[in-house]
């Protein structure tokens, strides 16, 4: 049986949106996301720290 793939503990940094989940080994990462249309960018950090530092120094490409 598959693990289920959730996100939790969301929070919105800018576009970026940052989120808690656990990975097919069972350790939790925090992604974060920028939600601007054709970014695409997109990163794993193993703390919400660094997740959050991400998101902050984020600069979209996309016009």
């Amino acid at each position: 049986m598959a693990p289920r793939d959730f996100f939790h503990s969301m929070m919105r940094i800018g576009p970026v949106q940052i989120g808690t989940h656990r990975d097919r080994n069972g350790r939790t990462k925090h992604a974060a996301v920028c939600t601007r249309d054709r970014c695409g960018w997109s990163a794993d950090f193993s703390s919400r720290s660094a997740a959050q530092l991400a998101a902050r120094a984020h600069r979209c490409r996309a016009n």
